[in-house]
This record gives structure tokens, C-alpha cells and sequence, in this order.
């Protein structure tokens, strides 16, 4: 069993798997719910839903909150390597404080200023997860250029998205001639799994340096590619935006999403008071 286990790990911290995961995550979730939302919906909504529970201390509206970011993730397919990532990260900050007051016999008035915290994290977490899934590179410019974004910013968000496969592919390549000229930890039982696992992690720290340089080198040649081609006249004329925004609309489904937010909202704000004058 613990053979199994081990393969099955190994399996999953391959670079394939990695690159995988993220290029589903940021180009596979065209055919979502969310992701035929208008990106303006969408950046309002994660304005409230990202901002606002921060400034929140009541647990029952945080809880509400939560419960509606989890669902709207859920629609979005989010790739399982960005949950674990969601799951670790809220883990290290404030999940494992939470664990441990509960398994020690905390006070409640140590586990409900815990608890909010861990709410706020996992809401805010969850609806950045839930927009930056739903948005490509091309639709998540536009929604910045209408709202009046500088275009060099909305381009290199967008630009940033783009070079995501580039970059892995060039990650794969160093890996491959780290490969070449080193000699890999036999990995046929327990012991060595683990070793053959620093073994790749170490590769990988030791691949971090060149893979600066060569994607600096690329990036260049890209951005003068771009110059050529008068990307920034396009961007910064007036009637290729109106073309360039003109596929925006907001349509029956951005309505009932922005009418199901609003109403929601409402109910978590409400019901504290509901539940006060109940009790």
C-alpha cells in the first residue's frame, strides 16, 4: 500500500501534471457557468466578494459568504492543484491555529476571533480563485480596458497569462538537460522514493536561474515582436477599442448571477439579526 502511495505522489509532482493543471486552470474552463459570464460582472463581483469580508467580524455572515464563494467555485471546475495550493496556503496561515484550539480545549473566546479570520481568508481566497478561473487572458484585458485600466496593465496581466506555457515549456527543457548530465536516485523502494523526491525538488531550485534568463531573453524578443507589429498605437486608438470592447454584453445569465449575488449578500447581512431577535 505505501508503494502504491508513493507512486501515486510521485506521479503527481511530475512537471507534466504540473504544467497540465495550471494550463486547465488558466485556458480549460472556457464551457463553465462562470465562464460565460461578462468579465465587467465578474470584476464587480470579486470587488465585494474579495474586498468587503475583510471588514466583517460577524461569523455568520462570513459563513454565508463562504458557503456562496464555495458554490461559485464549484461551477468554475477549478483545477484540483489550485485547491490543494487554497487548502495548504489557508492551512499555514490560520486553519492550523484553528485545529489546534479545538483539539487543546480552547475558550470560545479564543476560537471565534480564529474562526473569523479563517472565514475572511477563505472567502477572499476562494472568489480570487473563482474570477482568475473563469477569465481568460483576452477577456480579463478587455474588462480592464473598459473599466479604464492603463492598457500597458491590462497587457501585462494579459501577457503574463500567455507566457504560462512558454515558461513551462522552457522549465521542461532545463529539466531535461539537468537529466542528461546528472544521474537520478534509484527510486525502487521506500527510502529511495523520497530521496529521488529531494533529488527532482533540488533540480528544480537549481533550474529556477537559467529559467530567468532564458524567459528574459524571450520576453524581449516577444515584446519587440509586439513593437513591430504597432501593438501600443492598436491599443491606444480609439477605434480599436470600440471594436476590441465591442464583443462585451451583459446578457440574461449576468442578470440572474448579479440578482442571485445581491440577494444572497442581503440574506448574510439579515440574518444575524434574524437569528438575534429568533433567539
Amino acid at each position: 500500500m505505501l508503494e502504491k502511495l508513493s507512486e501515486n505522489v510521485l506521479d503527481k509532482v511530475s512537471i507534466d501534471y504540473l504544467r497540465n493543471q495550471v494550463l486547465k486552470n488558466a485556458y480549460g474552463n472556457d464551457d463553465t457557468p462562470i465562464a460565460r459570464l461578462d468579465p465587467r460582472v465578474l470584476l464587480i463581483w470579486y470587488l465585494f466578494f474579495g474586498l468587503v469580508p475583510w471588514f466583517l467580524g460577524d461569523v455568520v455572515t462570513l459563513l454565508g459568504m463562504f458557503i456562496f464563494c464555495a458554490a461559485t467555485t464549484r461551477l468554475a471546475r477549478v483545477a484540483p492543484l489550485v485547491l490543494f495550493v487554497f487548502a495548504l496556503g489557508v492551512f499555514s496561515q490560520t486553519g492550523y491555529l484553528l485545529i489546534v484550539s479545538i483539539l487543546f480545549s480552547g475558550s470560545i473566546d479564543a476560537l471565534i476571533p480564529l474562526l473569523v479570520m479563517t472565514l475572511k481568508v477563505t472567502t477572499c481566497s476562494l472568489a480570487s480563485i473563482t474570477v482568475f478561473s473563469g477569465l481568460d487572458p483576452d477577456r480579463l484585458s478587455n474588462g480592464l480596458l473598459w473599466f479604464g485600466c492603463p492598457e500597458r496593465l491590462s497587457f501585462s496581466i494579459s501577457f503574463a497569462y500567455r507566457i504560462l506555457p512558454i515558461m513551462f515549456e522552457e522549465l521542461q527543457n532545463i529539466l531535461l538537460s539537468f537529466r542528461m548530465r546528472g544521474r537520478a536516485p534509484a527510486h525502487e523502494t521506500l527510502g529511495g522514493k523520497v530521496h529521488w523526491l529531494v533529488y527532482q525538488v533540488k533540480t528544480i531550485i537549481q533550474s529556477f536561474y537559467p529559467l530567468m534568463l532564458n524567459m528574459a531573453k524571450r520576453s524581449r524578443t516577444t515584446v519587440e515582436a509586439l513593437e513591430l507589429k504597432g501593438y501600443r498605437y492598436a491599443s491606444t486608438n480609439a477605434a480599436v477599442l470600440k471594436i476590441k470592447l465591442g464583443s462585451l454584453a451583459i446578457g440574461r445569465n449576468d442578470i440572474l448571477f448579479i440578482a442571485l449575488s445581491v440577494v444572497w449578500a442581503l440574506g448574510c447581512f439579515a440574518l444575524p439579526h434574524v437569528l438575534e431577535v429568533l433567539v
